[in-house]
C-alpha cells in the first residue's frame, strides 16, 4: 500500500493537479476581472483604490501571469512571490478586519486567513518546484 501511494506522490500528474488546484482561485478572478471589466474597476473603486484602471489591469496582469507560470512550473518562486504580496495586500487594503464593526470583523477576518493560507500553500509549491528542478538536474 505504502508503494502505491508514494507512485501518486512520485507522480506528474498529482503535481499538474496539484499546481492546477492551487491556481484555480488567481485564474478564476483575473478572467473575472477581464471579461467584466467594468466590474473589475467596480472592485477597485470599492477598495479605494486610484485610477482604477491601473489596478484593474495590473491585477489581472498578475493573477493571470502567475497562474500561468505556476500551471507551466516555470519561475514559480516568482510567481508564488507575486501572487503571495498581492494577497497581503489585499488583506491590508480589503479585508481589513481590525477596522470592522462586530458584524463585519469574522468575515473580512476568515478571508484574511484564508489569504495567509493559501500563501502557505504558494511557499510550499515553490519548494517542491525546487525540489523536483534539483530531482531533474536542472539549477
Amino acid at each position: 500500500m505504502q508503494i502505491f501511494i508514494h507512485r501518486i506522490l512520485d507522480s506528474k500528474a498529482l503535481w499538474i493537479v496539484a499546481r492546477v488546484l492551487l491556481v484555480v482561485i488567481f485564474l478564476s478572478s483575473g478572467l473575472a476581472k477581464l471579461i467584466d471589466f467594468e466590474g473589475g474597476l467596480a472592485e477597485m473603486r470599492s477598495a479605494g483604490l486610484h485610477p482604477p484602471i491601473f489596478f484593474n489591469i495590473a491585477t489581472i496582469i498578475t493573477l493571470l501571469t502567475g497562474s500561468f507560470l505556476i500551471l507551466m512550473n516555470r519561475c514559480v518562486w516568482l510567481a508564488s512571490g507575486a501572487l503571495s504580496i498581492f494577497m497581503l495586500l489585499t488583506i491590508l487594503i480589503v479585508h481589513t478586519f481590525w477596522h470592522n464593526p462586530v458584524e463585519g470583523f469574522e468575515v473580512a477576518l476568515f478571508f484574511a486567513l484564508e489569504h495567509v493560507t493559501v500563501v502557505g500553500g504558494l511557499i510550499m509549491a515553490t519548494i517542491v518546484s525546487r525540489m523536483k528542478e534539483k530531482e531533474q538536474g536542472l539549477k
